[in-house]
């Protein structure tokens, strides 16, 4: 039989952006536009990828997202917020747990917010210093897309200059389309052997 692999994925973002509905369509295959959100929730799968089947461990960081009465559209209705702090100052001192056993990350923003793509640059600065700057395997993903297009604040020109400037993966979903919900996390995957594979060929090391 063949050996099956264990990959830890990290799914981060700003609240509301689609992050728990994205983890749901993968596993379950099916869209939940209605839930009470959870300070961190983990699902598994397995999945193949070529001849290589992997149990996969998804943990949703889903905890800031805060519903009031009803659904909205995504994640929910908002609160009313204060002012908001800067996505480096809100997001100043990330939890070990975001990098100790992690093997890659999906970071997902929705086009309809720009403050949700300046997040995703703060994550991404701070994991790449959280661990110690060496090669990170990123899919960034630019959520919603099935939203009206006059709503749109993030073109997606500037999705693919940001992922290139990371050297990741960049795709534009929907957490309607169970396909490109799939794509997602399949590409991790992959992104996750292709770096192992390059450290691998410096060091003489490699993830099993």
């Amino acid at each position: 039989m063949p050996l099956v692999r264990h990959r830890k994925v990290l799914i981060l973002g700003y609240r509301a952006v689609g992050k728990t509905s994205l983890a749901h369509q993968f596993v379950e295959g099916t869209f939940v536009e209605c839930y009470e959100p959870t300070v961190e929730s983990t699902y598994n799968k397995m999945v193949v990828v070529g001849k290589d089947e992997f149990q996969l461990q998804l943990v949703d960081t889903a905890g800031q997202v805060r519903l009031w009465g009803g659904c909205g559209v995504g994640e929910g209705l908002l609160a009313p917020q204060p002012a908001l702090p800067s996505p480096q100052d809100e997001y100043s001192i990330l939890p070990y747990s975001f990098v100790i056993g992690i093997h890659g990350y999906v970071l997902v923003y929705s086009v309809m917010s720009l403050r949700s793509f300046q997040v995703v640059k703060t994550l991404r600065n701070k994991l790449y210093e959280s661990r110690g700057r060496t090669r990170m395997p990123v899919v960034l993903v630019g959520n919603k897309v099935d939203l009206p297009l006059q709503s749109r604040e993030v073109k997606t020109d500037e999705g693919k200059k940001l992922a290139e400037s990371w050297g990741a993966v960049f795709l534009e979903s929907s957490a309607k389309e169970s396909q490109v919900t799939q794509g997602i996390f399949t590409k991790i995957i992959e992104e996750i052997d292709r770096v192992d594979n390059s450290y691998s060929r410096s060091t003489g090391c490699y993830l099993m």
